[in-house]
């Protein structure tokens, strides 16, 4: 009998392992993971596409330039440019109120607090109770207490008894606060998972050399921490620059003629003017165009917010790589 040799071996031996290793189960669920990423894509691209084929026609220049007129349902005396004003401004100031007071929450949670001690438990679960709240509540919120509690204490300060109304309103320095508020959350998680990624060796490194716990935290922990500080900012502008219901209590207008002046005007936003033109219009085939139009200005605005905090982390991580 002719002994088989070393290369038929090892074939029969490799086709017995593909044969054993073979696992339907394992293809059909990655099968199915794939087809839902397909069926994910496809309905990211109808939208798109949705908006983009009805939203182009009616985009213009005029239309991104001019102030509407007090019958803004007409696609002829259409115009968003107070709404970009409105939207971009308390997208920004939002983001200046909630960065520093996550960050400074962030901080105390990761590198002074003691984890199993009652008030981090508490704060943490302040947070995820926070994250979960309904954004209609956050607009409730912010009209109870921004602007009849502390704009009206903010009056009563300043004015005195004369009944003056000036913070004691709808504004855009409430609207703002609202929304800082809502994404908190986004910022604390964001920027506590990024201190904890920072090796544990550099902060030892900087004690040893004789440097405080504040100096550590300051100069070695936060500037390696800055591009994940930066993707909870890109998260929540992401989140807060298409939310209505936090503002529609707290500062967004139905109409207003002029730009926001200060700090303590109502604005016009484009998420509310969306809302305004599907619900309120009195012919809804006529002003599709223009809601299609509104609705595709207020993407390209939210892209365009990402892509500068995206460019901002992008920079902060080079300069980092630079100095390494």
């Amino acid at each position: 009998m002719t002994p088989a040799s070393p290369a038929s071996i090892n074939a029969g031996s490799a086709n017995g392992f593909r044969s054993a290793s073979f696992d339907y189960t394992s293809y059909f669920f990655t099968g199915i993971t794939g087809l839902a990423v397909a069926l994910i894509l496809t309905m990211l691209f109808v939208l798109l596409g949705t908006i983009l084929a009805n939203g182009w026609p009616s985009l213009s220049w005029r239309f991104i330039t001019a102030n509407p007129q007090k019958d803004f349902f007409e696609p002829a005396s259409a115009g968003v440019l107070p709404m970009i004003v409105g939207t971009s401004v308390r997208v920004i100031l939002m983001t200046i109120f909630v960065i520093p007071v996550g960050v400074i929450t962030a901080i105390y949670l990761t590198e002074y607090a003691h984890a199993s001690s009652l008030s981090t438990r508490v704060i943490r679960g302040a947070v995820n109770n926070l994250a979960g709240v309904p954004s209609i509540v956050f607009g409730l919120f912010g009209a109870g207490f921004f602007v009849h509690f502390v704009g009206k204490s903010m009056d009563g300060f300043i004015y005195g008894a004369a009944g003056t109304k000036v913070w004691g309103q709808e504004c855009l320095l409430w609207a703002s606060m609202t929304l800082a508020v809502m994404t908190l959350p986004v910022v604390i998680v964001a920027t506590e998972e990024s201190l904890r990624a920072i090796l544990p060796g550099l902060r030892e490194a900087s004690l040893a050399l004789g440097a405080t716990k504040l100096q550590t935290i300051v100069r070695i922990v936060v500037p390696q921490a800055l591009p994940g500080i930066m993707t909870g900012g890109i998260l929540a502008v992401g989140r807060a620059a298409g939310e209505v219901a936090p503002i529609l209590f707290t500062g967004a207008a139905y109409y207003m003629a002029d730009l926001p002046k200060s700090l303590s005007n109502q604005f016009m936003d484009l998420g509310y003017h969306v809302f305004i033109l599907s619900t309120q219009s009195p012919d809804i085939e006529k002003t599709r165009t223009t809601l299609y139009a509104t609705v595709l200005v207020l993407l390209l605005l939210t892209f365009a917010l990402n892509f500068v905090a995206v460019l901002i982390r992008s920079k902060i991580r080079r300069q980092m790589r630079a100095a390494h």
